[in-house]
């Protein structure tokens, strides 16, 4: 699993942090590893990074799970835009960068300036420019995360190839929360991007049982 730059045990870089950038290094690490595309999760602005890999690199994403990100500021809700000017955020990530970052705990203003900054100022990817995203998509989030359902579905649906699944009694810790469902979701999805026996490449579209039309069935204007 890549580190983002800051992140973890990777040090920071000079230079703002920004999606496309954070992209373009997600790119050469599959690159540099992989023999062909791959399957990319994302989560919080993993989903960004992956969503755009998506959109702009198709050659390397064979699919993508995007999970509790508005890509959109029309996808978010009132209370995640308030907490990215809560006084108290920062805090609550210093001491685990304290724990695990090469740069040390003195460090840690300059990175958390550079990623608000960009949390505030976010990268617009609007369902219009995303319905172009050719792979296989879950888009994934906690019945109370910080992106509007409505939202989500509208993006599902404008995907070629979308899946929505919304992980109930959970926000925006649904991968920590309740892991083995969000991880059984994400393998379940996985494993129907496995190509036709054939070898044609392309992979089959999920066999829903009894479907019935929900995801597309739009009410009338």
């Amino acid at each position: 699993m890549p580190e983002r730059r800051g992140h973890g045990r990777t040090p920071d870089v000079p230079g703002p942090y920004t999606t496309e950038a954070m992209a373009a290094e997600t790119a050469a690490v599959i690159q540099a590893l992989a023999e062909g595309p791959v399957h990319v999760v994302g989560w919080s602005d993993g989903a960004y990074v992956a969503a755009h890999l998506a959109l702009h690199r198709p050659d390397l994403v064979r699919s993508a799970v995007l999970i509790g990100q508005a890509l959109s500021v029309d996808g978010e809700t009132r209370a995640v835009r308030a907490l990215m000017h809560d006084p108290d955020l920062a805090d609550s990530f210093r001491a685990g960068f304290a724990d695990t970052s090469p740069d040390g705990p003195d460090h840690y203003d300059v990175v958390i300036d550079k990623i608000f900054t960009m949390w505030r100022n976010p990268l617009e990817m609007p369902i219009a420019e995303l319905s172009r995203i050719t792979a296989p998509v879950l888009v994934m989030q906690g019945d109370d995360d910080g992106v509007r359902i409505e939202w989500n579905l509208a993006l599902a649906r404008a995907l070629p190839r979308g899946q929505f699944a919304v992980v109930p009694g959970t926000g925006h810790g649904a991968p920590i929360q309740k892991a083995d469902l969000v991880n059984l979701l994400i393998l379940d999805f996985l494993a129907g991007q496995r190509p036709e026996p054939d070898g044609a490449g392309s992979a089959r579209p999920p066999e829903r049982m009894l479907a019935m039309g929900a995801l597309h069935d739009v009410p009338a204007a």
